[in-house]
């Protein structure tokens, strides 16, 4: 039996998707290119909700996080941004490696930084040249839920606004130009259910001129260089990764062929199956609840779970892959992916395996208890 990969990313790929790169390669400097990579940014596009510029980069989350960081922040900048697990800690390192003033609104895992919070950040600075945010606390399984209303506070003194969407665009509504996000990014192998390794990034026209007129030193994340290269010819500066491009763009048409509103409400009604399901069978969800993703479901463990244990036993015994925690919450709490494909059985079957594998660690959980309640959740598909 294969995996059911139940991770924060990588998610699982449709077959559809893992055949498209069986592709023949064709030369990057070529019509067929010219021909896939618009198609890509168009799609991409429209999965953003926007008309920016689009980059599709050959790297991972991290490498589009960091590209964001190189070609907006310089030395002295004043940079705004909340901090409430690993990775909106690593973005905030990246932002003080480029020698920038950060203002960091730190929270306790498990909650964000409320909007009063950083309305008062933002109050009390009024040169702050830009706001970043993690949109989802991949570490802890937090989402933020007011980005909509940020704008209200970065159009005082046109701040840039930079959206670390990685682990989630695609399972949520995010309109980019609707809510003026300058920047935005997300990795292929989470919600939009790719493989790893295309990093797609969003650029303003804002973001884009100050970009090209403050070009950062550095060749790769140059996201200039881009910008010049899909205007002059429609091609990348760069080799891209030409089997993990058709799949990219594959798994984005079968977003689009179902439709994002339908894309987003199914990730949704899969949330509230786990987080009740998994509720109903002794668990309890370790983000406070008005700040919990839908994408990442992070529970805390039973007293005397073996982190290590439960998990190579749910791998081995059920063939379902869950991730563990970070940094300080290492054996204290696991963590459920939702997202890409995920529909009735990824969830039931989460569920059941869980259930049966707390049952062969001497655990009492109900799994039938587990099973109905998700099942009336999932109702609503």
């Amino acid at each position: 039996m294969e995996y059911l990969s139940m991770l924060p990313g990588p998610t699982n790929v449709p077959d559809r998707v893992m055949r498209a790169m069986l592709a023949p390669i064709i030369n990057h400097r070529s019509d067929d290119f010219v021909e896939l990579y618009t198609d890509v940014v168009e799609k991409t596009q429209q999965v953003f909700q926007t008309k920016n510029d689009i980059v599709a980069l050959s790297a991972s989350g991290t490498g589009a996080v960091e590209a964001s960081v190189i070609n907006i922040v310089k030395k002295g900048d004043k940079i705004i941004i909340p901090v409430n697990g690993e990775f909106s800690g690593r973005l905030a390192e990246l932002i003080e490696a480029q020698g920038a003033h950060v203002i960091k609104l730190q929270t306790p895992p498990g909650e964000n930084a409320t909007f009063d919070k950083i309305k008062e950040a933002f109050d009390n600075n009024k040169d702050v040249k830009a706001f970043y945010v993690v949109h989802n606390e991949t570490s802890t399984g937090t989402m933020v839920n007011y980005l909509d209303r940020i704008s209200d506070l970065t159009s005082r003194n046109d701040a840039m606004y930079v959206v670390d969407s990685v682990s989630i665009l695609g399972g949520v509504n995010l309109p980019v130009d609707k809510w003026n996000i300058d920047v935005c990014m997300t990795g292929a192998q989470k919600a939009i259910a790719a493989p790893p390794g295309i990093s797609p990034i969003s650029i303003s026209a804002k973001a884009k001129k100050y970009m090209i007129a403050n070009p950062p030193p550095t060749m790769y994340f140059n996201l200039a260089r881009y910008f010049k290269y899909y205007e002059e010819s429609k091609h990348t500066p760069f080799t891209p990764a030409l089997p993990l491009l058709y799949a990219y763009r594959e798994a984005l048409s079968i977003m689009l062929e179902e439709g994002l509103e339908h894309v987003f409400k199914r990730h949704k009604i899969c949330s509230d199956a786990l987080y009740s399901g998994l509720s109903a069978i002794g668990l309890t969800p370790f983000a406070k609840k008005e700040d919990r993703s839908i994408s990442i479901i992070a529970l805390n463990y039973l007293d005397g779970l073996e982190d290590k244990i439960f998990r190579d036993t749910l791998a081995e015994k059920f063939r379902v892959l869950v991730a563990g925690g970070f940094g300080n919450l290492k054996g204290k709490v696991f963590r459920v992916g939702c997202m890409g494909e995920v529909n009735k059985y990824h969830v039931m079957r989460t569920i059941s395996a869980i259930s049966s594998t707390l049952a062969m660690m001497g655990y009492d959980a109900d799994a039938q208890a587990g099973l109905k309640t998700a099942e009336e959740k999932l109702k609503a598909l």
